[in-house]
């Protein structure tokens, strides 16, 4: 019975590292300015509206981050992400630390491979768990069965999955009453300007979006960007205090542009997150 409960659980989590990658990048604004300070801030709503454009444009980069939840996950995701015309891409994702990566650890790995595809999102588990999944390697998750996995609290699952993409950071600092700039700095060998601004729930204009963050026991976030000398955005951090602890997201990117592939795994090797739960005890 153990084994069956870690199984299940591991199907879940393999969900949650998606989670991971998108909470932070996910709560899309208006791009209305929640009150106006001036002139200085009108100047920095039009560098932003610049580079949140620039990035939307650009389709496509690779991206490294990091991510951790509290004492429930940390985590380390790298890859190659597009958004010309839904979310595709591949990323490699590492269990660091929390209680997720002892479940991973359990079922014989604590990486996998993540595939983003319009319709669905796939995980290439180990070899250990799919000897307890007949065989199969990948499991496939669809965004709607995403939007189901977390009852209520987890409705727009599916939207944040297909939202992952760099100018999601911008669009959510545009919603800052604060933004402001911070200053001329160098990332990676890079000349960006660093913008930095907090935003409640109250400032996010979509009302499921902003139901999320309150159900989430979100107040406030914190959103820092930096930004180049082409308008695409190479660093962010955001930062939110949550049930489970502080939740930080650092993530840079670069090589904007770059093809992107993400080839839909064999259907012989690849299970149905529905099908899969429906086959463990114990569920209806």
């Amino acid at each position: 019975m153990q084994g069956t409960t870690v199984r299940r659980v591991g199907l879940v989590l393999a969900a949650t590292a998606l989670t991971g990658v998108a909470a932070c990048t996910s709560h899309e604004s208006s791009g209305t300015p929640g009150r106006d300070d001036g002139a200085a801030r009108g100047r920095a709503l039009v560098a932003l509206r610049a580079a949140e454009r620039a990035t939307e444009h650009a389709e496509s980069a690779r991206v490294e981050s990091t991510t951790s939840m509290g004492s429930l996950m940390s985590m380390t995701a790298d890859g190659t992400l597009g958004w010309g015309d839904g979310i595709t891409g591949t990323l490699t994702i590492k269990y660091t630390g929390g209680t997720i990566a002892d479940t991973m650890r359990r079922l014989g790995t604590t990486s996998m491979e993540a595939r983003y595809l319009p319709e669905a999102y796939y995980a290439r588990m180990g070899e250990k768990f799919a000897e307890q999944t007949g065989g199969r390697r990948w499991i496939r998750y669809a965004y709607e069965d995403l939007e189901a996995l977390a009852g209520g609290s987890g409705a727009h699952l599916g939207d944040q999955m297909r939202s992952t993409t760099p100018n999601q950071s911008v669009k959510l600092l545009l919603s800052s009453g604060d933004v402001r700039k911070v200053g001329e700095e160098t990332v990676r060998g890079r000349s960006a300007t660093h913008w930095s601004g907090t935003v409640t729930a109250a400032d996010v204009a979509d009302p499921g979006l902003r139901k999320q963050l309150t159900e989430a026991g979100v107040a406030t976030e914190t959103v820092d960007i930096w930004v180049d000398k082409r308008n695409l955005l190479v660093k962010k951090v955001e930062k939110a205090r949550m049930s489970t602890g502080l939740m930080t997201q650092t993530a840079h990117y670069a090589d904007y542009g770059v093809p992107v592939r993400a080839e839909r795994p064999p259907r012989s090797d690849t299970g149905d997150f529905e099908d899969l739960m429906r086959k463990q005890p114990g569920t209806p």
